[in-house]
């Protein structure tokens, strides 16, 4: 800013004065020697250098006169051009600002410091919270691992050497006094399945695989099962005893496995094995004793009804694994080793149920995998009530009672679930047995909370005789004590350990009554052991019944299947298979059928109609749309078409017309036109195939096949369209036709004149018997003639009626008005087109109808050319492809589901998977009858009896 108020302050002052006033006695005090250079002529041509400068007379030479008498230059003048140095610049304005700027830096350092000290804070929350989460599952994993560490550590050095000694010093009275299945010995005596010789072989497709575990191996299984291996219960059977109960659980896991099929199978209350339903009232300790038996708390819990639905738990021992695991064979979750998450599952699955309906029949299916558990196949139902709370709905006891009387039906065991702080006779769950049981045959009785009862009268009621159950009753004290002295919480661990030594501590404290010789049976191991023997004995005892009935359906469904559907093997994937490859043959066949011709059909018919509505925009009448008389300066008065024939062939109305009828027909965007309805033909004509097809009853496959055409139909339509506007292009600025093309035209037109005359008569008919027949008609229409002639003057354009007609018969009477000059026009274009004159096509403007017809041809003849190259090849190759990728990549259930839509293969599929299923469940049968006779030849060798119930009883008698 200085230096432009300088230069112009100077050049003001130069202006005034004349460049002689520097020779004056008293100078000027600011001479700019610059502005002298600038009015002079050497400006324009060259700069100012020092030369220049020295020899300028008398203005800069020092040793001039006019030099020495001037005053000295004040104090800061330039030392170039000597000039005095003028200053406008203020430190008053230039203080604030400078302020303003030392302020913004501490500013903007604090500001960044205080969003670094924010980010840290908040880094270190986050860092907090994740470290404590991750010290919370640290603490939960390793309380349950150190806990059983801690616990088990001192007795298992202990406990195996004393089994080893034992097992040892038994075995050589194993193979000389007692009489056992080959495989049971090769268990004991460490061998492998094969002969001495080599020779080798198998005793059955059913036999027990080896084990490998030697003389230890005798029991271990039931031994982990029953939890004779916890703290405070110790493993006192025999060789023949462990080796009995190891048998038994080999049998009861495949009656179990034999159960799970016959559920699959359903249909039939006699296809089915006995399960132990579990039954008691509310805070009965019904969800502890299930807990005790598995070894952890995985039931829901809450202060409301939480149990909705019936769960059937099935267990399996696994000896050999090293992990207990659950999953939910419905729901597909896989395997859960997080007994809580099984737990919060089973509250999801109970919850959803809505509370007006109270309770479902539909079980949820829950298998539980651990060598810590017998295999036993339990039902846990909803808990009894005695009274509705005011949140409940009123029918919530009935529907229970309902529920629990399904289950417990015969062959199932009934387990009634009592607490010993309840007098026996007030019992919900014997009161329930008793309805259906009156015997007590298949009922077991077990009493919880046995500490909070004198131990004598715990006793009494173990011993029963009022309500005595011919399976007697189990004490139990399944509650998992809380008062751990371990350093760490339980966390997830397995419970059975503490529930055993607490039992034990309980029970040996009383042995006068509860002791050995006592005849009363307590504790959870007797209990899984008693249900494991029990539910085998049940099961043994159905088995041979239901092996009957699943020979009679069988026999029926092989009748069924061979009658019905000629024994023909189907499965889901086979039938996909049949189904897709027909309809690929059905397609094949259709793209033999559509081609270039029917291309050409539908682009042709399209630009006839574009034809047809450029005639009726450019040349015929229009629809009347008032009753106002017709302007006789309008363009249809001055110059109307049936002086087209005799028209002036310079008249430049006619050209025009043309003219601008082929630019819009040219530049419709035939690209985009002929590919769209193409391909729409192409889209109909693929789902006609479907619905033709077995997909027809699929809607998932008709959605597929659907989708797959028009993914594939538009990723081609958009370079098609785009290269064949290309093609097209040049006759958008030059279209000529020969002779033949224009008789082509000409023949067409004519064709397509006369369709469209049929339709407007069909539509003028129509008219007429909506009017009130041809006499009303031709009334209105005289009415309408004389108003637009202006012989009759109306007021407001007829709106409420006029000449004794009502507004609806004119509106009628407008459109049929419409119809009779399109007739008329038709006719006379048609005679017209006949004539000679347009038989020559040098007389264009006379004919633009045979013109455009022709200009149409040329555009359909370029179209379906492209579109059957680029088009309907590609999409012809395409299109199996996919679906065949598409249908391949489908999972196993997919398939299923898409199988089963139609009622006639989910029929069929039924019949096979019943058949496939009752004949796997035959086998498994036969497997357990080779089992009982290699049982019973050993057993005919030696002695082999045990004592049951008061009664002896030889081999297992299963069948």
């Amino acid at each position: 800013m200085i230096p432009r108020l300088l230069s112009s302050r100077l050049a003001s002052s130069a202006a005034q004065k004349p460049a002689t006033a520097l020779t004056r006695a008293r100078p000027s005090p600011a001479h700019n020697v610059a502005s002298i250079y600038e009015s002079s002529a050497l400006a324009s041509r060259r700069p100012l250098s020092s030369a220049t400068l020295s020899r300028a007379p008398g203005v800069l030479r020092p040793n001039s006169a006019t030099w020495s008498r001037r005053r000295d230059w004040p104090f800061g003048s330039n030392a170039i051009h000597n000039l005095p140095a003028v200053r406008h610049a203020s430190f008053a304005r230039a203080i604030p600002n400078l302020a303003m700027k030392l302020i913004r830096i501490p500013a903007m350092f604090g500001a960044a410091m205080i969003g670094g000290v924010a980010y840290l804070q908040y880094q270190a929350a986050q860092a907090g919270t994740y470290a404590v989460d991750m010290f919370g599952k640290a603490k939960d994993s390793v309380a349950g691992a150190a806990t059983g560490f801690l616990e088990g550590a001192g007795s298992i050095f202990e406990q195996v050497g004393r089994g080893w000694d034992k097992t040892k010093d038994d075995v050589g009275e194993v193979r000389s006094g007692i009489q056992m299945p080959q495989w049971m010995k090769d268990i004991y005596e460490g061998r492998s399945g094969r002969q001495e010789d080599g020779s080798g072989g198998s005793g059955g497709p059913n036999e027990p695989k080896e084990s490998g575990v030697g003389a230890m191996g005798a029991g271990a299984a039931t031994a982990g099962a029953f939890a004779l291996n916890a703290d405070g219960e110790e493993d006192t059977r025999s060789e023949d005893v462990a080796a009995r109960d190891d048998q038994m659980m080999l049998l009861t896991r495949k009656m179990i496995e034999i159960r799970s099929l016959l559920q699959t199978i359903g249909q039939s209350e006699s296809l089915t094995l006995p399960s132990i339903v579990v039954v008691g009232s509310q805070s009965s300790g019904k969800s502890s004793v299930l807990e005790a038996i598995v070894g952890h708390e995985f039931l829901p819990k809450g202060s409301n009804m939480v149990t909705r639905r019936p769960i059937e738990l099935t267990l399996v021992n696994t000896p050999k694994a090293h992990a207990e695991y659950g999953e939910f064979p419905a729901l597909g979750l896989g395997k859960i080793t997080d007994f809580s998450q099984i737990q919060k599952t089973l509250t999801d699955l109970n919850l959803a149920v809505p509370e007006a309906d109270c309770v479902s029949d539909d079980p949820i299916q829950l298998r539980i995998h651990s060598p810590n558990v017998p295999d036993l196949s339990l039902i846990d139902l909803p808990g009894y009530i005695q009274v509705e709370a005011f949140d409940q709905p009123t029918e919530l006891k009935a529907k229970i009672q309902e529920l629990c009387d399904k289950y417990i039906q015969p062959p199932n065991v009934i387990l009634a679930i009592s607490a010993a702080d309840v007098d026996l006779a007030n019992s919900t769950a014997l009161r329930a047995s008793r309805r259906v049981d009156p015997r007590g045959e298949r009922t077991i009785g077990v009493i919880t909370k046995m500490d909070l009862v004198d131990p004598v009268r715990g006793a009494q009621m173990l011993t029963d005789k009022n309500y005595p159950l011919r399976l007697g009753y189990v004490g139990v004290v399944c509650k998992v004590p809380r008062d751990s002295k371990s350093l760490f919480s339980r966390g997830s661990a397995n419970i059975t350990s503490a529930i055993t030594k607490n039992e034990s501590a309980y029970f040996n404290a009383h042995p006068d009554v509860f002791g050995p010789n006592s005849e009363v049976m307590t504790g959870t191991p007797n209990l899984r052991k008693k249900l494991m023997h029990v539910l085998e004995a049940t099961m043994s005892a159905s088995l041979a019944t239901t092996s009957e009935a699943i020979h009679h359906e069988l026999a029926e469904a092989t009748y069924e299947f061979k009658v019905q559907y000629n024994e023909r093997p189907l499965s889901a994937e086979s039938y996909l298979a049949e189904s897709l490859d027909a309809f690929k043959h059905s397609f094949k066949g259709f793209s033999d059928t559509f081609g270039r011709k029917e291309v050409r059909e539908i682009v042709k018919r399209e630009l006839d109609q574009q034809v047809l509505n450029l005639l009726a925009q450019r040349y015929w009448n229009r629809p009347v749309e008032s009753l106002r008389p017709v302007d006789q300066l309008s363009e249809g008065v001055t110059e109307p078409l049936e002086s087209l024939p005799k028209a002036d062939p310079e008249n430049p109305l006619w050209h025009l017309k043309l003219d601008a009828s082929t630019s819009t027909l040219t530049k419709l965007g035939i690209g985009r036109l002929a590919t769209t309805i193409t391909a729409q033909a192409l889209q109909d004509s693929v789902r006609n195939l479907v619905q033709g097809s077995t997909f027809s009853a699929h809607p998932f496959a008709v959605h597929a096949i659907s989708q797959a055409s028009e993914s594939i139909l538009r990723e081609l339509s958009y370079d098609t369209s785009d290269e064949l506007e290309i093609c097209v292009k040049p006759y958008k600025y030059r279209v000529e036709v020969s002779s033949d093309e224009w008789k082509r035209g000409r023949a067409n037109i004519t064709s397509v004149l006369q369709d469209e005359l049929k339709h407007c008569e069909a539509a003028n008919k129509a008219l007429e018997d909506q009017l009130g027949g041809r006499r009303k008609a031709k009334d209105v229409l005289s009415f309408i003639d004389r108003v637009r002639k202006g012989e009759v003057v109306l007021e407001g354009d007829g709106v409420g009626g006029a000449g004794g007609f009502s507004a609806a018969l004119l509106q009628k009477g407008k459109e049929a008005l419409f119809l009779r000059d399109r007739s008329d026009i038709l006719r006379m274009r048609l005679a017209a087109i006949k004539s000679r004159q347009c038989a020559n096509p040098a007389n264009k403007y006379y004919c633009p109808e045979v013109f455009l017809d022709a200009v149409a041809e040329k555009l359909t003849s370029t179209a379906d050319l492209f579109l059957d190259a680029e088009l309907l090849s590609k999409f012809y190759y395409q299109f199996p492809r996919k679906l065949e990728r598409e249908f391949r990549e489908l999972d196993e259930s997919t398939i299923e589901r898409f199988a089963r839509e139609d009622p006639k293969i989910r029929r069929h599929l039924d019949v096979v998977k019943r058949k496939e299923l009752l004949e796997q469940v035959l086998k498994e049968m036969e497997g357990l009858r080779q089992l009982e006779m290699r049982e019973k030849r050993s057993s005919s060798r030696g002695t082999q009896t045990e004592e049951i119930g008061g009664r002896r009883k030889r081999g297992w008698g299963i069948f």
